[in-house]
């Protein structure tokens, strides 16, 4: 149970410290809600998006099939050095929004599972999904680390906590749309601490998969 609570927290912290910065996205998303472009456009552009990230990142789980947990571990290095690094660049750092181009066609039947598919198939739900991935950053950086060593029952749990937080993360957004202050301080001063629990994250990773005690042995 004490292992199924650390892999519930490891999902939430990762998820947190490589979403967060896109807060500031999801409030201009919304702020363009339009009789076009609706609400249901960037949550399902962001499930598919980010679905798409995890499928990119689990290669780290596959590879933890075959190879040592504790060799995985040094995959710990990579929230590390990313941590490092936006803590040096922090004061330099600006950053790009994409926006979505709302002129097209509006999709809508009056059945409202039809409605849904339709949805998914609209241009804007595709432009959403490729802001997501392209705004990823260093989020399969982190999450290859994250899936490797884990087995399927811990993979399945911090898959459905990164689904549930996509979720969370859209109506967080949405509720903060009319309050864009809120959520100009969220991101501005959430990103100064990112770079220290990506650093934690890391460290975390080496001694959940016993990497520390590996290198000992080695060194001695």
């Amino acid at each position: 149970m004490n292992k199924l609570a650390n892999v519930f927290i490891e999902g939430i912290i990762a998820f947190t410290v490589t979403n967060i910065d896109d807060m500031m996205i999801l409030l201009l998303l919304f702020s363009q809600i339009d009789s076009n472009f609706r609400k249901r456009h960037i949550f399902i552009g962001q499930y598919l998006g980010f679905f798409a990230i995890i499928m990119l990142s689990l290669p780290g789980f596959f590879g933890g099939l075959f190879i040592q947990r504790e060799w995985l571990g040094l995959l710990g290095i990579l929230p590390i050095a990313i941590g490092m690094k936006q803590l040096i660049n922090q004061q330099t750092e600006s950053t790009e929004v994409q926006t979505v181009n709302p002129d097209f066609p509006r999709l809508l039947h009056p059945n409202p599972v039809f409605s849904f598919f339709l949805s998914i198939l609209h241009p804007n739900t595709y432009q959403v999904a490729a802001i997501t991935i392209a705004n990823s950053g260093d989020n399969i950086s982190v999450y290859i680390p994250l899936f490797a060593g884990q087995d399927f029952v811990s993979l399945g749990i911090i898959i459905a906590v990164f689904l549930a937080m996509v979720g969370v993360g859209c109506g967080i957004a949405y509720l903060l749309t009319s309050q864009v202050t809120i959520g100009y301080i969220l991101s501005r001063y959430g990103r100064a601490i990112i770079p220290f629990i990506l650093m934690a994250l890391g460290l975390f990773i080496l001694y959940d998969r016993g990497t520390f005690k590996l290198l000992t042995q080695i060194a001695i």
